[in-house]
């Protein structure tokens, strides 16, 4: 009743507006009107007013009174598209996909949508043929017309589109051959900017023409397989050189396979199983991009396995059944890094198998049943699948192994855990949400991934990038995907059921499933690579019902009129409550979408992370590998948080950055040190495992590094003994780690917290730079600086930089000086008002052979050493990282040489192994007019605590601990 007089009381308020103006034009009013009185199921907003742009029906835009888009994906529509839609005349987008209730055929006059860009039609029932009409649409880039019951020719018009990236004709009864032009008439060979044909799982037939295809095309999917098509492969295809996916398999060709297929070095996939073709196997070798590769089911002549099999280090599937070769499986074809899967049954393999050496680690299955093998080698290496059924060798002995009989696959399917919500059940059409375990109705539908690279199915890091990058990428909150039964169906794609659950309540409004249908038909959606081309058909989705109609009395009339009153009076009380709680909306909203508030865009395409090497954690999955983050397995804690010793599925080792949620990072320093610490790989470099940033948590996971900092092992608390030659071999594995930042890394790196606390130790002794929440990119290389507030750790801090704002890789160089003077000393670069640098110049005496003057100052542990190898050599490099001027530093690279020259000149090895933060901000955009060192700053900074400078404001750690 409440909610009916607020409807009456908003139509005594705003009808009277409505009688006198009307914003949308009156022929596009009239359009949809027609449309609305076709289609059952139309949005409730259609029903409530006669204006769709001056009220905002749902799925219509407008633009100065106009129509320019339709998007009504997964509306549940039933009805015919008629004729009408073309009166339309200023539509730019027309989405109706995934509405299977829509039938019939498609009217002539779609061709009237002059300014159409975009036409999704995919996930229908249209039948009949496909409108010649199409190829008025000159502006038309985007066209997708699968999954519908499309019969007849491919309109050969449709060659006219020549703005067109995007033909997607699949999954239809398409027949007749692919149209090409001719003198007189316009073909699909003319559409020089497509990027992608998919007309797959038709009945196309005849041969594919030779002349489909040429140099100046950019062509990256070409996808025929599932048709009728007939005679050899067009040697114009390997002039198409950028091609990813190549799909011909399933149909009739036959003839040999072109020679210069190996001219596409860009493709991935490449299948052409299940046709006719003979002649010599095709050799394939420079495919070095080359993923996975199926020439089964054919009739190519009988030959050993060529020597490309081995040569493709991309290669992650390999399948050649029901073929001809014989001869020995080549051994090196199980060295492969990326191989996963080698399916070769029902060949002529012969003489025996040696699987004896080294076995790629990824290797999870090897299928060669039906053939001649008569012996085996097995190393301790391999320890998955092997199928051998029906070859000699198991004859004998073998016979009763699990080799020579048949295997269930003992690793399930990858599916979204949903362990941590116990047994909870729903009622019929609700499901459990992974996010927070409350029922609720998601928008599902099926992902058909058309290439996929690879074929392990059990890989947990591979479908947890797919979930992130679903709840990033359509805006959700994260955990709220669910990935569900993932197989090979019997047209090879990859199958997965989708579940994306609502961030709040029960449901999904219309808008948003309007949304994320639009992002899935019209590709705004990229999958993370490894899972190539897709297709995705939603299911009906289930509105939340609409309240029935209610009779109200006129007695209620005349009161809810005088409510309407008090109504408006209360609404400006609510305006400004709402102002005053603008902040904790915000607050609320980083929340549950952290990812959108990575960047003031809040465009969460740029805002996510690029991470390469690194994978995300599910915040239960840390919280079970620490046993609920329990204080036992706590290894260091500070004003950040704590960090915590973990051991994950894999039986890897790590440490666990966990902030505590009144001293978390900004979301775009978080970002930073994110991407820059997966952007790096080095021996010398803290690699990082992952992160997790879901349920208000913010947590790095890195490799965990066992003997703590260099400055814990200086100053005697780890109970490690650094003699001098342990510690040149860790100033030259930190010096090749900045070095690597400095000039290797893409963009390069200037670290700006060098300090022996950032200075860790393995096993091996072998010192690893850590800790880049602070880093800075250097993609201005014409300024050779960065401009930049100061931050950093006072007594490292470059006095230059602290000076002129302008950070340079010499601002690092500074810095790594001071870590050697603290090599040398064991003391802090500041203890009670005496500066390490200022102290060392002066106490400098060259006349002195042995110690160079600083035998007071050289740490006990080493000073006593009878012979201090190369020991002013070093202390000379020191000072010359310490110049006041950047210009008179040596770049990272000239210390990495003067220090291998230093330890090779004395006969030592030069591998560098060897048996959190303090950040400080200096000030904003103005430039410090006093020098940092100067006496007077130092006295003002004296502190009786000898321990004063270490970790201001950071960990108190013990000695197993990771960065940070």
């Amino acid at each position: 009743m409440a909610a009916a007089g607020l409807l009456l009381c908003y139509f005594i308020l705003s009808s009277g507006f409505h009688l006198i103006y009307t914003v949308t034009d009156p022929r596009d009013v009239a359009i949809l009107r027609s449309l609305k009185d076709q289609w059952e199921n139309t949005p409730p907003s259609w029903q409530k007013s006669d204006d769709p742009c001056g009220t905002t029906w749902e799925g219509v835009t407008c633009n100065n009174s106009r129509v320019t888009a339709l998007g009504l994906s997964t509306m549940g529509l039933r009805g015919k598209l008629s004729g009408d839609i073309g009166g339309l005349t200023e539509l730019i987008s027309l989405d109706l996909s995934f509405n299977r209730g829509l039938t019939g055929s498609l009217s002539p006059r779609i061709g009237d949508l002059q300014k159409l860009n975009i036409l999704i039609l995919a996930g229908c029932s249209f039948s009949g043929s496909i409108p010649r009409e199409l190829g008025k649409l000159a502006e038309l880039s985007f066209l997708a017309l699968n999954s519908n019951n499309f019969t007849g020719e491919i309109p050969r018009t449709l060659g006219n589109l020549a703005k067109l990236y995007w033909l997607d004709l699949a999954d239809n009864q398409l027949t007749g051959q692919i149209p090409v032009s001719t003198s007189s008439s316009p073909g699909l060979d003319l559409l020089k900017k497509a990027k992608h044909f998919h007309f797959n799982k038709n009945q196309l037939s005849g041969s594919i023409p030779d002349n489909l295809f040429s140099g100046d095309m950019v062509l990256i999917h070409v996808l025929f397989d599932g048709n009728q098509f007939s005679g050899s492969i067009p040697l114009t295809l390997g002039l198409v050189q950028t091609l990813e996916v190549l799909r011909l398999d399933r149909n009739t060709l036959n003839g040999s396979v072109p020679s210069n297929l190996n001219n596409l070095t860009s493709v991935v996939e490449l299948n052409l199983a299940h046709n006719g073709l003979s002649g010599r196997l095709p050799d394939l070798s420079g495919m070095n991009s080359l993923n996975y590769l199926d020439l089964s089911n054919n009739s190519f002549h009988q030959s050993e396995a060529p020597v490309w099999f081995s040569t493709l280090q991309s290669l992650t599937t390999l399948v050649i059944e029901y073929g001809s070769l014989q001869g020995s499986v080549p051994q090196k074809l199980f060295t492969l890094p990326q191989l996963q899967q080698v399916k070769m049954r029902n060949n002529a393999f012969n003489d025996t198998l040696n699987m004896g050496g080294i076995v790629g680690r990824q290797l999870t299955l090897v299928d060669l049943q039906n053939n001649a093998i008569s012996s085996i080698t097995l190393g301790s290496g391999y320890k998955n699948t092997l199928i051998l059924i029906g070859n000699p060798v198991c004859d004998t002995a073998l016979g009763n192994t699990n080799y020579c009989q048949l295997q269930q696959q003992s690793v399930k399917p990858y599916s979204t855990s949903l362990a941590n919500c116990g047994s909870k059940s729903c009622p019929a059409d609700e499901k459990v949400s992974p996010q927070s375990c409350d029922c609720a109705y998601p928008y599902e539908g099926t992902f058909y991934f058309r290439g996929p690279s690879f074929r392990e199915l059990s890989n947990a890091n591979t479908f947890h990038s797919l979930e992130m990058s679903l709840w990033v990428k359509l805006d959700l909150t994260p955990g709220s995907v669910s990935l569900q039964n993932p197989f090979f169906n019997i047209d090879d794609y990859l199958q997965v059921q989708l579940g994306l659950f609502p961030p709040t309540g029960k449901y999904f409004n219309r808008s948003e499933i309007e949304r994320i249908g639009f992002a899935l038909s019209n590709q705004t959606y990229k999958p993370p690579p490894e899972f190539g081309p897709y297709y995705f058909i939603a299911s009906p989705y289930t509105f939340q019902a609409e309240r029935g109609e209610t009779s109200i009395s006129s007695r209620q009339i005349i009161g809810i009129a005088v409510g309407c009153t008090v109504l408006v009076l209360l609404l400006v009380g609510l305006a400004i409550y709402a102002m005053k709680q603008k902040k904790l909306a915000e607050k609320a909203i980083g929340l549950s979408k952290p990812f959108g508030s990575w960047a003031p865009s809040g465009n969460d395409s740029e805002s996510a992370p690029q991470l390469k090497g690194a994978r995300w954690f599910s915040y239960d999955e840390l919280k079970k590998c620490t046993s609920n983050f329990s204080t036992r397995n706590e290894i260091g804690s500070g004003g950040y948080g704590k960090v915590y010793k973990g051991i994950i599925s894999s039986g890897q080792v790590i440490a666990i950055k966990r902030a505590q949620h009144g001293s978390m990072q900004g979301g775009l320093e978080f970002k930073t040190e994110i991407e820059l610490l997966s952007r790096v790989h080095h021996k010398n470099l803290v690699g990082l495992v992952g992160f997790c940033f879901e349920q208000g948590e913010q947590i790095l996971v890195y490799e965990y590094i066992s003997n703590g900092t260099l400055r814990e092992n200086l100053s005697g608390k780890s109970g490690i003994y650094l003699d001098w030659k342990r510690r040149l071999r860790v100033a030259l594995g930190s010096a090749r780690g900045l070095a690597y930042l400095h000039e290797l890394a893409n963009p390069p790196i200037i670290h700006r917290d060098v300090k022996s606390t950032n200075i860790l130790l393995d096993q091996n002794l072998t010192a690893k730079v850590a800790d880049f929440g602070l880093s800075k990119l250097v993609s201005d290389s014409s300024k050779g600086h960065v401009s930049t507030q100061v931050k950093g750790t006072l007594g490292y801090l470059d006095p230059e930089y602290y000076l002129t704002q302008q950070l340079t890789e010499k601002s690092d160089v500074y810095s790594f000086g001071v870590v050697m003077l603290e090599m040398i000393t064991a003391k802090q670069p500041i203890e009670k008002g005496k500066y390490v640098v200022r102290e060392v110049r002066a106490a400098i005496n060259k006349n002195d052979d042995e110690h160079y003057g600083l035998s007071d100052m050289i740490d006990p542990v080493i000073r006593s050493a009878p012979n201090l190898i190369a020991f002013t050599k070093f202390v000379d490099l020191a000072m010359q990282c310490v110049e006041e001027s950047a210009a008179d530093r040596p770049t990272m690279s000239e210390v990495v040489k003067m220090l291998e020259t230093i330890l090779q000149n004395d006969g030592l090895e030069t591998n560098s192994t060897s048996a959190s933060s303090s950040i400080t901000d200096f000030g904003t955009a103005i430039a410090a007019s006093r020098h940092p060192y100067n006496k007077d700053a130092l006295q003002r900074k004296e502190i009786s605590d000898t321990h004063a400078f270490d970790y201001s404001g950071g960990y108190t750690i013990s000695r197993n601990v990771e960065p940070k």
